[in-house]
């Protein structure tokens, strides 16, 4: 296979996610669609329900997948092919153990149905429905290890053909299905097949790529190496256990003190900004392997620079993307859902807000996660999960909705916004980060500036909804980033970005 560049690896990487995003958001919407249309609302609430209990099963698997890519790069950039023959056969021995458990922990569910649901549908099947998705959850960890050794060299795009292909292949048959049939069962029954066929695809397309999968490994880890990895595998539970908390616990808490109509009228805005967050996050799983083989080959002065860059790319791209949403989203939501699913303008700048500065902890997280930091800031998910419980209840009682979303943004800001980058400098770049810092503040000013200046212009649009939202639509285009490159156009991360651009130009001709 032709051997390409880390930054080639990296724009191949991020194109194909982009584009298989979006393929997968509108595919997925289509089928949604007619899956509420086909079948009644009994169905629609048993498939949020299964779907979180066994994404809760699922935790015994979170952050692996995290802690095993890590342990490859180093003897993937070093071509040691009996240390990964090592590896793999230890991922494959914990993927079929975690298999295992989320079958078991899945059947012991099914005594406790009624104390689950409350009010109990009245849908025939209930207890197969529920078998089927506990097989796709299953099913779902087999062969996937082989997977792991595509990413790590830097092919996730190979990655997500597969998956893009057979999850189309899954949407187009499940609304056949829906269409013709209108049978639930038969509607996961296909979900299932897919599943198995694509991973079994993917593990032959893996078994091609590196033929000494197929060999049984004749190297054993060390025991201070297993250590290692069952001591990066506990860290990543933890990160993502409290991930889950902040993440979907602001649904729980409006539903609890201010009714489900909120509720309903978030999940609009969730759409729409989840939507935007995925793409853009695409970004950054596109260069994750380049970073795991930049730190494993190059010195911390380079994996510094190129972090730095990372973190200037995440601003203006989030910057951007928070401006676009603020803007936009008011007469988005009013056009395509009416004005009865709006939140005040304060709610919706806070939301914009938080989606800003998560967008830029990406760069960290990145880089945290494919340089092996996660031990070291383990107990910050803990802290900011349980900061953003008590702000948003202290909060939610006083001020509604926008209370919850504030205790969000305060638990971030006092814990990970800090943390993340301190522990990438402490522990693997290995200088101070008040530099760093400095230009946190600096580029946040300026986007508060470009925002600003944006809205005033907005502000002065008249006329239909859909009128102002194509106005809008062209001057959150043109102002931020043509302001964005006044202010940024002298610095060494935008030179960076341009050199990387002159490569890659020069290699497509």
């Amino acid at each position: 296979m032709k051997q390409r560049s880390r930054t080639g690896y990296s724009a191949v990487n991020t194109t194909v996610a982009v584009f298989s995003r979006i393929v997968a958001i509108f595919a997925g919407f289509v089928t949604r669609v007619v899956f509420t249309h086909m079948l009644n609302e009994s169905y629609v609430g048993i498939n949020g329900l299964f779907t979180d209990i066994l994404n809760i099963l699922s935790l015994t698997e979170l952050g692996a997948g995290t802690a095993i890519t890590y342990a490859l790069y180093k003897p993937v950039a070093d071509n040691n092919i009996p240390r990964q023959q090592a590896l793999m056969q230890m991922f494959k021995w914990f993927y079929r153990l975690t298999a295992g458990c989320v079958a078991v922990f899945g059947i012991l569910v099914i005594p406790f149905m009624d104390v689950i649901m409350k009010n109990r549908p009245d849908v025939e099947h209930l207890v197969l429905i529920y078998i089927l998705y506990l097989v796709n959850s299953v099913a779902s960890y087999l062969l996937v290890y082989k997977r792991t050794l595509i990413e790590a060299h830097q092919l996730n795009y190979i990655v997500l053909v597969y998956q893009t292909a057979f999850l189309l292949l899954q949407y187009i048959c499940q609304i056949l299905v829906l269409v013709i049939a209108k049978d639930f069962i038969l509607f996961l029954v296909v979900h299932i097949i897919c599943t198995i066929i694509g991973n079994i695809c993917l593990s032959a397309k893996a078994g091609r790529l590196f033929p000494y999968l197929n060999k049984k490994a004749e190297e054993k880890l060390l025991e201070d190496e297993k250590r290692d990895i069952y001591r990066n595998i506990k860290a990543m539970l933890m990160h993502k256990s409290g991930a889950v908390i902040v993440n979907n616990t602001d649904n729980l808490i409006i539903s609890s003190f201010v009714g489900v109509t909120s509720v309903g009228i978030y999940s609009n805005y969730f759409l729409v900004i989840g939507s935007v967050r995925q793409l853009l996050d695409q970004v950054f799983q596109g260069i994750t392997a380049s970073v795991g083989n930049l730190g494993a080959t190059e010195d911390n002065s380079h994996v510094k620079k190129i972090f730095e860059t990372a973190f200037f790319t995440g601003n203006w791209l989030y910057g951007f993307a928070a401006i676009c949403l603020y803007e936009l989203l008011e007469p988005f939501i009013e056009t395509s859902f009416g004005s009865n699913y709006l939140f005040t303008s304060d709610i919706t700048l806070v939301l914009c807000i938080n989606f800003y500065i998560n967008g830029t902890r990406k760069a960290a997280l990145t880089f945290r996660d494919s340089l092996g930091l996660f031990f070291y800031d383990r107990y910050k998910a803990v802290a900011e999960a349980l900061l953003n419980l008590v702000i948003s209840i202290m909060l939610v009682k006083g001020y509604g909705v926008l209370g919850v979303f504030v205790g969000t943004l305060s638990s971030m800001v006092l814990v990970s916004v800090w943390v993340e980058p301190y522990i990438l400098y402490k522990y693997h770049i290995m200088q101070t980060c008040s530099m760093f810092f400095a230009k946190y503040i600096i580029y946040a000013l300026l986007t508060g500036t470009v925002w600003v200046l944006t809205d005033v212009v907005c502000q002065q649009v008249t006329g239909t909804q859909f009128f102002i939202l194509a106005v809008r639509v062209l001057i959150c285009i043109i102002i931020p980033n043509t302001l964005f490159t006044v202010f940024y156009h002298r610095t060494e991360e935008f030179g960076v970005i341009k050199e990387k651009a002159r490569e890659l130009i020069k290699r497509g001709q």
